[in-house]
């Protein structure tokens, strides 16, 4: 069979009109990670006809990341995740549009990597919060929406940042000069406010000096969903969104969604003290190793 974009999308239609999808086919995300959640988020995104993405990825595939990550098979290991998900995004649109940065977001590639772009996505790895606000500080200078959702668990949270509302700095407490531990502490708390994970997930098991943590798949599977959705919200300009304080967390496995605003961020008197008492418990886990 030939390719024909219209066929391919047409079950789309009763979610999205005709005049949404050419919408969507023209538009362009930039999704920064390709691991857990950004493979997903390409993937999802990809089905839902949006046909240009700037795709940023320093790094390679490895066996820890099969249990989780789109890309991650047998065949890949020690692949590009750029090169390997840039492949699997042209089998399913072979007029996809795609601008490959295998360096990674870095402070030299940020004009050519917004260039263009429509919304911005965060899949970058919980652990490196200095290219997150990089991401995020080049997002708002731009005026695009810029979105992150985290996979805790057996659940995904999601925020949503506007370029004229509170910043990913404000909201989640985090300055230059911060120490590591505590920058990943206010970063994991501000994610989820209600932490509906938490009576289930181990956080022994947390280990800042090889940046690794529990995850799951299906957890990613739900933030792909998530964002995908108000990416299509956004695009469309179907109804306003609600950018951070507000904040949201579903979790799959206990069957609850929470949803609400935290004034002020992180800098909430009760989030302070929960910063608080995770670092005095549990700052350890956090710490970088190098």
């Amino acid at each position: 069979m030939t390719w024909n974009y219209d066929s391919a999308f047409s079950r789309n239609r009763g979610l999205i009109q005709p005049h949404e999808q050419q919408c969507l086919r023209h538009a362009c995300v930039a999704i920064a990670g390709l691991g857990g959640v950004g493979g997903a988020h390409l993937v999802t995104l990809l089905r839902l006809g949006i046909g240009r993405f700037h795709l940023a990825d320093p790094d390679h595939f490895e066996l820890p990341n099969m249990n989780r990550q789109y890309g991650a098979d047998m065949s890949t290991l020690g692949k590009s995740k750029v090169e390997v998900m840039a492949a699997v995004a042209r089998r399913i649109n072979p007029d996809v549009e795609l601008s490959l940065f295998s360096e990674g977001l870095t402070a030299q590639n940020c004009d050519a990597f917004f260039q263009g772009a429509d919304v911005a996505v965060d899949g970058i790895d919980f652990f490196a919060i200095k290219p997150r606000r990089l991401f995020f500080h080049q997002a708002r200078e731009r005026g695009l929406f810029a979105l992150t959702s985290a996979p805790l668990g057996f659940s995904a949270t999601m925020q949503i940042f506007s370029p004229t509302g509170m910043s990913f700095d404000e909201y989640f407490d985090v300055r230059d000069g911060m120490a590591q531990e505590e920058a990943l502490i206010a970063f994991l708390l501000g994610l989820a406010p209600k932490a509906l994970h938490m009576p289930y997930l181990d956080p022994s098991f947390v280990d800042g000096s090889v940046q690794n943590g529990p995850s799951s798949g299906l957890a990613c599977q739900i933030c792909s969903g998530m964002v995908a959705a108000e990416i299509v919200n956004l695009l469309l300009k179907r109804s306003p969104p609600k950018a951070a304080p507000w904040y949201c967390q579903f979790d799959a496995y206990r069957r609850q969604f929470v949803q609400g605003q935290l004034w002020r961020g992180n800098r909430h008197p009760l989030q302070r003290l929960k910063r608080w008492y995770v670092k005095k418990h549990w700052g350890h886990v956090f710490k970088d190793g190098a």
